[in-house]
């Protein structure tokens, strides 16, 4: 979480046109705390039942104990899921290159035109 931080700006332009949202099975109170701790400029949803996580796959049970995929969804301006990757690389720098096309493919900024 703390690359999507340190990346926010460039990344998600600052919150402008594009939303973050991270989800995870953490309690909406824990989630506060940390986000205030850390300086979290992005909104986090609590799932602490994980039903949003099983319904996207990108939670599941085992036998063994469940199971995060860190999944990473982007839902375009009509609701769709517009970009998948399951799961996201967070340590690797070419994720967020990854992730940076996508995303101007999806909600390319103002000043430049759709591909």
């Amino acid at each position: 979480m703390h690359a999507y931080r340190d990346q926010y700006a460039q990344l998600f332009r600052n919150g402008r046109d594009i939303v973050l949202v991270a989800i995870s099975t953490d309690t909406a109170e824990d989630l506060a705390s940390w986000a205030r701790d850390d300086e979290f400029p992005f909104l986090f949803g609590s799932d602490a039942g994980a039903a949003v996580g099983k319904r996207y796959g990108a939670f599941v049970d085992r036998a063994s104990g469940p199971l995060d995929n860190r999944t990473l969804f982007v839902v375009d301006g009509e609701g769709r899921v517009a970009y998948v990757a399951a799961p996201f690389r967070e340590i690797d720098p070419t994720a967020y290159e990854e992730l940076g096309e996508a995303l101007k493919r999806i909600a390319p900024p103002a000043d430049e035109p759709a591909n």
